[in-house]
């Protein structure tokens, strides 16, 4: 079974509503990054950026999955499909993908302040039981925050990506350039002429050569194009 890995950005989640750090204008959701995405805007304010993303994440139970999601979800009938994500949502999983690697953590969940990757305290929120009230504890007594991979931060699942990307028949890049980092990275795994995908409207500079189809077209219409294409 041939392995299709998707590395998907931004703009695989804005048809459903939901928006994801860009960085055009150094704004989230109209608040600057450097406030509540960063390490140094937690220490200065953490009941802020808890705040922020409680908000974020009572959005983002109430988003679904759109056409571009659920066409991924249908290739695992005839490929082996496995989804790299910059994106903080649960978008891939609503839509029922299998494998899903988070390179930027998960909105869905919240962890420890002192150790974030200390799987002991990292605890998913349900829908209805969302919020995190200010000053609550994690398990290790430290201040409970999103479980997200703020600027600045180590990325851990990059190693585990790369990986599956060097052993990738075909990468498909959905909603990110290929000039921002991981996703320009990341291309450098792919084996030799091993074919490369990138499904965006925007124009973007190419450095993979002759072996880069770029669809250009949002993250449904682009999808649809693409199955045409296997």
């Amino acid at each position: 079974m041939k392995r299709i890995v998707f590395l998907t950005g931004a703009g695989m989640s804005v048809e459903s509503g939901f928006k994801t750090f860009r960085g055009n204008d150094g704004l989230w959701e109209d608040y600057p990054v450097e406030q509540i995405a960063t390490h140094e805007g937690w220490l200065a304010n953490p009941t802020l950026v808890n705040n922020f993303y409680n908000r974020l994440r009572k959005k983002l139970y109430a988003a679904e999955p759109n056409e571009g999601h659920l066409l991924i979800k249908e290739l695992e009938k005839d490929y082996d499909v496995t989804v790299i994500t910059q994106n903080v949502d649960n978008l891939h999983e609503k839509a029922g993908t299998e494998k899903i690697i988070h390179l930027h953590g998960e909105l869905t969940k919240v962890c420890s302040s002192k150790d974030p990757d200390d799987h002991r305290y990292i605890v998913e929120l349900p829908a209805d039981h969302c919020e995190v009230e200010p000053g609550q504890l994690a398990g290790d007594g430290s201040l409970l925050r999103p479980f997200i991979v703020f600027f600045g931060e180590a990325v851990p699942m990059i190693e585990p990506a790369a990986e599956l990307v060097a052993q990738a028949d075909m990468l498909v890049i959905i909603g990110t350039s290929l000039v921002v980092y991981p996703a320009a990275g990341l291309v450098q795994y792919t084996r030799p002429g091993t074919p490369i995908y990138l499904i965006d409207p925007d124009d973007t500079p190419t450095r993979a050569s002759g072996r880069l189809t770029h669809i250009k077209k949002g993250a449904s219409e682009g999808m649809k194009e693409f199955i045409k294409l296997l």
